[in-house]
C-alpha cells in the first residue's frame, strides 16, 4: 500500500502541469474543453463521496447511531473546512481581477491550494489504507477535480503577475504537498490504526463541498439549453463512472 500511496499522489502531483495547455490553445477552445471537464469532475466528486466514501466510512466505522452521527460530524467538518479554504482562495480570485500585480494575492491562492492538496494526500493514503478499490475511486475522483483546477490555477497565477516558467514551478510545489500528505498519512495510520477511517466522511464533506458550490454553479444553465444539455449529460456521465466503479469492484 506505501507504493500506491506514494504513485497515486505523485501522478497526481504532476497534473499541476497541465495548467501549460492554456498557452498552446486559443482562449475559446480552452474553455469548451474546460466546461466539460468541470461538468464530468463535479459528478464524479458527488458519485465519489455518496457512492464510495460513505458507505465505505459507515462499513469501517458502524452502523449503531452513535457512530452514524460521529461519521456525519465529520463530513460536516469537511464541508466547513473546504469553506473556510475556499473564502481564501475567493478573495484571491475578487482582488486579481482589480490589482491584478499584487504578488500576496497569488501566493495566498498557492498557499491554499498546498494545505488543500495536502489534505488530498492524507485522505488517499487513509483510503488505500482501508482498501485497494476505495484508494484507486477516491484518488481518480480527486484527480479529476485536480485538471481543470490546475488549469484554472494556472492562469490565475499568469494573471498576477508570474512569468510562465515561474508559475509552473511555484503551481507544482503546491501540487506536491500532496505526496507529503500521502507519507503523513501512512504515517498516522500506523500510529492511529482504523480511527483514521474518519477521513472518509471528512473527504466526502469536502468532495461534496467543491461539487456544490464550486462546480456545479458553473455548469447551470446560463448561456442556452443546449449547452447546459450538454454539461449536464457529462455530469451524469461522471456519477456514471462511479457507478460503474462500485458495481465493477463487487462483481
Amino acid at each position: 500500500m506505501w507504493a500506491w500511496i506514494i504513485t497515486a499522489t505523485f501522478l497526481i502531483s504532476l497534473l499541476s502541469f497541465i495548467g501549460a495547455l492554456v498557452l498552446f490553445l486559443r482562449e475559446k477552445i480552452m474553455n469548451k474543453i474546460l466546461m466539460l471537464l468541470v461538468s464530468f469532475s463535479a459528478g464524479a466528486l458527488i458519485g465519489g463521496a455518496f457512492l464510495h466514501l460513505i458507505p465505505e466510512a459507515i462499513h469501517e466505522i458502524g452502523v449503531d447511531e452513535s457512530s452514524l452521527l460521529l461519521a456525519f460530524s465529520y463530513l460536516l467538518i469537511g464541508f466547513c473546512t473546504f469553506f473556510v479554504l475556499e473564502q481564501l482562495i475567493s478573495w484571491h480570485h475578487h482582488h486579481a481581477t482589480s490589482h491584478p500585480k499584487i504578488m500576496p494575492f497569488s501566493y495566498l491562492i498557492l498557499f491554499s491550494d498546498g494545505i488543500h492538496n495536502f489534505i488530498d494526500g492524507l485522505v488517499i493514503a487513509a483510503a488505500f489504507m482501508l482498501n485497494l478499490h476505495i484508494g484507486a475511486t477516491t484518488s481518480l475522483a480527486i484527480a479529476l477535480h485536480e485538471i481543470p483546477q490546475e488549469i484554472g490555477d494556472f492562469g490565475i497565477l499568469i494573471h498576477g503577475g508570474f512569468d510562465k516558467v515561474k508559475a509552473l514551478i511555484l503551481n507544482y510545489i503546491s501540487a506536491v504537498s500532496v505526496v507529503f500528505g500521502g507519507i503523513v498519512g501512512f504515517i498516522l495510520y500506523e500510529q492511529l490504526g482504523s480511527s483514521i477511517a474518519f477521513l472518509l466522511p471528512f473527504a466526502a464533506g469536502n468532495f461534496i463541498y467543491i461539487s456544490s458550490t464550486d462546480l456545479i454553479p458553473e455548469i447551470r444553465f446560463k448561456e442556452s439549453l443546449v449547452r447546459s444539455l450538454i454539461r449536464f449529460i457529462v455530469f451524469l456521465c461522471g456519477i456514471g463512472l462511479m457507478i460503474i466503479i462500485r458495481f465493477t469492484s463487487h462483481h
